[in-house]
């Protein structure tokens, strides 16, 4: 027997509900976080990923009230896409590098716009069904966010800190943001409509995404650590 609107029990199952989408779907945001925040020195980074998540979540209730509207927004997750494929090649290519030439600050409050700009433009899927399960109740909708956060901040830095003694989960995480932003833009309302694409150009588009970062991420590598190793440059 269904539950009449507005009672206790249906709020409470609204509730967990939309706490157990948002943990399902928090993997791929927590470590976007965590490859953002990576360049950063310890200190920096509970900075970067409180204000990162606490500006994104704020926006994501806000776009989730009227997230309807977000399922005929055209480019959105094609631009989301590009952007997780940037991210993925940047950390790949600085953690190759190993090249500290930006100002801390600047690290500091790059991370946090990247945080706020990838969340926001890969949570499109956990918007809808967040407010699908919500069923137009702005409390419960702030209520399941919130709940949310602490376990993407917890696991972002712990993914952090794993990256920081294992290497290779750079090179694994990259090519998990490759498969995410592949998947991002070849289901993009606009790329949908005018190409139709089937399971499989987006499996061999996610494939193509991963070796463009590796690619692009080893000549990023080589450009930088040529400039700083160049004589006059300031050679080690």
């Amino acid at each position: 027997m269904t539950s009449p609107p507005g009672s206790v029990s249906r709020l409470i199952i609204d509730g967990f509900s939309i706490v157990l989408i948002d943990l399902l779907l928090a993997g791929d945001n927590a470590l976007v976080i965590a490859m953002a925040v990576r360049a950063l020195p310890q200190n920096q980074r509970r900075i970067a990923v409180a204000c990162g998540a606490a500006a994104a979540v704020t926006l994501r209730i806000a776009i989730t009230i009227v997230a309807v509207q977000l399922l005929n927004v055209e480019f959105l997750k094609m631009g989301g896409g590009a952007l997780v494929i940037w991210i993925a090649v940047k950390v790949l290519s600085e953690a190759r590098s190993r090249v500290e030439k930006i100002p801390a600050r600047g690290r500091l409050l790059q991370a946090i716009w990247l945080i706020v700009v990838a969340d926001i433009t890969m949570s499109i899927d956990n918007v809808l069904a967040v407010a699908g399960a919500a069923h137009g109740s702005v409390p419960l909708i702030i209520f399941g966010l919130g709940v949310s956060i602490p376990l993407v901040v917890f696991s972002s830095q712990l993914i952090a800190r794993l990256m920081d003694r294992f290497n290779a989960i750079v090179y694994l995480g990259a090519a998990l943001l490759g498969r995410v932003g592949g998947e991002m833009i070849m289901t993009d309302p606009f790329v949908a409509r005018t190409l139709r694409p089937s399971d499989g150009a987006i499996w061999i588009a996610e494939i193509v995404a991963i070796g463009c970062i590796f690619i692009v991420g080893r000549i990023v590598t080589k450009r930088v650590t040529n400039r700083v190793t160049k004589p006059g440059r300031g050679a080690l």
